[in-house]
């Protein structure tokens, strides 16, 4: 069914949708995230042990970090899938559909047989859970950056958009401080069923967030613009979003990769490679949990408060900081959460996530919205988007994991922290290339 005009003039809309915009956008993404995260986080610990049992454990932890990845390569399917279907018939629609898949594969691995139970099953069953969940995943992203940028004052697109980025480390504190509990339990109990009970919960979080998002409006650009087109040219309905995105705007779609690179290799580091060394390091695994929550919880104030000044100062000087920042501080930041000391480990999260990875994340979900067309944004940043997470990101602990096996402590971390730098390297030239979107308007792009 095809949405009805809006008689809302894009970005006047009244302040309690657009409060009730920006909070489903955070509270979505923090759900989706939340899922996402948590796999990462479990990777970590405990699935290695629980699912490739019968592997020595360097390679259990490899084969661990190889099922993260899995769900990051079908993110920019879901991206592709979820960005037709919201193009074409609305935002919000496909946001209760992601939400709704993200939170059921998550309750679905919660009750998970373990390989000691049946076998070779388990870790296949482990990988299809993770597929839907980065299916779904590729989705939300997109969508939920969309509508608080689609409902936002011009001068105020960075900070609104930023609300989808703030649900990572939001999800990331919910899901650390909730596996930092249960990591309390004594190591028999958590391995039996303590794991499970955060996978659980998603139901629960998955419910509060779908009464939130199906309160909020449809975005008045799409209404507008969209609607529009159709009125103008019914062959518009019939067309690809994707084949249009691949047609008209290539060069939009490499810059959303690039740009994001650094960002995404960072948060992957610290929220899966960094959890292993600081354990190995010699602090219990929940002390190095609540020191992670602690960074991320500061993070998600650093986010809008960088994307706020790229509001004022342009995106690109915002985040080429970032990540020449990154490029210098990689390698100490990890000698820090391998140093053994609590302090060293919280200052090490500190300076990673909210000093250095959110100036590269903060501004990038209105960079990577901004330079794409009404009709296929949703497609265009999507697809941008999920292959440089994909790339920066979901492959990110496996390589960090092969770099550092086999090797000294000290030689491995600075084979990682040189993969880290790299990849922020290449977002700082791919931003430079690109052309500042911020004064961009939302209505003529592309």
């Amino acid at each position: 069914m095809s949405p009805t005009p809006s008689t809302t003039v894009p970005g006047l809309a009244d302040k309690t949708q657009m409060r009730r915009v920006l909070f489903s956008s955070f509270l979505g993404s923090a759900v989706e995230f939340y899922d996402f995260l948590l796999y990462g986080t479990a990777a970590a610990l405990v699935f290695g042990q629980l699912f490739f049992s019968d592997l020595s454990p360097v390679v259990a932890t490899i084969a661990s970090f190889g099922t993260l990845a899995v769900g990051y390569i079908v993110r920019p399917l879901g991206g592709v899938i979820f960005g037709h279907f919201g193009d074409r018939i609305g935002r919000k629609s496909m946001l209760v559909l992601t939400m709704t898949l993200m939170g059921a594969a998550s309750f679905a691995i919660g009750l998970l047989p373990t390989y000691a139970t049946i076998g070779a099953a388990a870790p296949i069953l482990l990988i299809l859970l993770r597929l839907i969940q980065g299916f779904a995943v590729g989705g939300e992203w997109g969508g939920a950056a969309l509508m608080a940028l689609e409902h936002s004052d011009e001068n105020r697109r960075g900070f609104s958009a930023s609300f989808a980025n703030m649900g990572a480390p939001a999800g990331a504190v919910l899901s650390t401080v909730v596996l930092a509990i249960v990591t309390l339990l004594p190591g028999d109990a958590f391995l039996s069923w303590g794991w499970r009970i955060p996978f659980l919960l998603s139901a629960v979080l998955v419910g509060i967030g779908l009464y939130v998002r199906l309160k909020v409006t449809e975005s008045p650009l799409f209404e507008q613009e969209v609607i529009t087109a159709v009125a103008v040219d019914p062959t518009v309905k019939k067309r690809l979003p994707i084949i249009d995105v691949l047609r008209t705007n290539p060069v939009s779609v490499l810059l959303g990769i690039g740009a994001g690179l650094g960002a995404f290799a960072l948060q992957a580091l610290m929220a899966t490679f960094a959890l292993t060394i600081g354990v190995q390091g010699g602090l219990t695994r929940s002390t190095v949990l609540w020191l992670f929550a602690a960074g991320s919880l500061l993070q998600i104030f650093a986010l809008p408060a960088y994307a706020a000044l790229s509001d004022r100062i342009g995106r690109r000087p915002v985040m080429i900081s970032g990540c020449l920042a990154a490029v210098v501080a990689v390698y100490p930041i990890l000698l820090l959460i391998d140093s053994g000391s609590a302090l060293g480990v919280l200052l090490g999260f500190v300076i990673a996530m909210p000093l250095v990875q959110a100036a590269m994340y903060g501004p990038l979900a209105a960079f990577t919205t901004e330079i794409f067309a009404t009709g296929n944004r949703y497609t265009g940043a999507s697809l941008g988007y999920q292959l440089s997470s994909t790339l920066g990101g979901g492959f990110a602990p496996l390589i960090a994991a092969t770099l550092v096996a086999g090797t000294t402590t000290g030689n491995g971390l600075l084979r990682v922290a040189v993969f880290a730098a790299t990849a922020a390297l290449i977002s700082a030239i791919t931003i430079a290339l690109a052309k500042e979107s911020s004064r961009r308007t939302l209505v003529t792009t592309g």
